[in-house]
């Protein structure tokens, strides 16, 4: 294997990686809301929404462990590695706080996951846009329920509009590092298997502006600021999240049902 060659499958895997970690964390962190929904149809809308991301967490790091070629699975992906071994976006990882930030946050993930999962459809990795095929028709649900709570809770009542604010406000820097360029973007788009994230930047303004003005929210202005969870460098929050979530695997290795 050449090194342009090695390079490249790094690379590869990196991409889905980011994808797959990105899911599963954010579908681990909204299986907390069961039993906890405001009312009974959002507490099953939020599962739901768990269940859909946790499963195209579970094809992708499927995937993942095929193009590593180490023999590991997507268990042993999902629960027997490090905190500093995970891709997934930083947003992800944030804890829930109160209804309104968590379908904030579903909003603006399902509107850079969406027109990712539409040019992944092409994708030159048969598999992967075939996931994404899959993943679109769910984010579309998912991009469309977070959406219309927004502006129902942005351009509710005083106190609704004042806590979607401040989750705006706490937010809206993370959604910086979706379109943060990485050399892994460069190779992937390269070879054709997928659009560096900067790219859909457009894509994502064109959904996520007009629907934050009907909310009556205020965009944030820029900062400097950028997290780097698809770099492996989280924040604290990863680590508690990921010691529950591997908790039976880890106490019990190779435990089978």
């Amino acid at each position: 294997m050449t090194t342009t060659t090695a390079a490249a499958g790094a690379a590869h895997l990196d991409y889905v990686l980011r994808l797959g970690d990105s899911a599963l964390v954010l579908g681990q962190r909204l299986s907390e809301w069961c039993g906890h929904g405001p009312v009974i149809e959002e507490d099953i809308a939020l599962t739901n929404t768990a269940l859909d991301l946790l499963g195209q967490a579970r094809l992708l790091l499927a995937h993942a462990g095929r193009l590593e070629g180490r023999e590991r699975d997507e268990d042993a992906l999902a629960f027997l590695r490090q905190e500093h071994e995970y891709r997934n976006l930083t947003i992800c990882e944030l804890p829930n706080a109160d209804f309104g930030r968590t379908i904030l946050r579903n909003f603006l993930f399902a509107a850079f996951q969406l027109p990712l999962w539409e040019a992944l459809s092409s994708s030159s990795d048969a598999q992967l846009a075939a996931i994404a095929d899959k993943s679109a028709k769910e984010t579309r649900y998912q991009l469309r329920h977070a959406a219309d709570w927004t502006v129902r809770l942005g351009d509710g009542t005083e106190e609704s509009h004042a806590r979607m604010q401040r989750a705006l406000d706490d937010l809206w820097p993370y959604t910086a590092e979706f379109f943060a360029p990485t050399p892994v973007d460069s190779a992937v788009e390269a070879a054709g298997i997928g659009p560096a994230w900067s790219s859909l930047a457009p894509a994502w303004e064109r959904v996520v502006l007009p629907v934050l003005e009907s909310a009556t929210l205020t965009v944030p202005a820029r900062t400097p600021f950028l997290s780097r969870g698809k770099e492996g460098r989280h924040s604290e929050h990863l680590g508690h999240l990921l010691a529950e979530m591997q908790y039976l695997q880890r106490t019990y290795p190779g435990a089978k049902w």
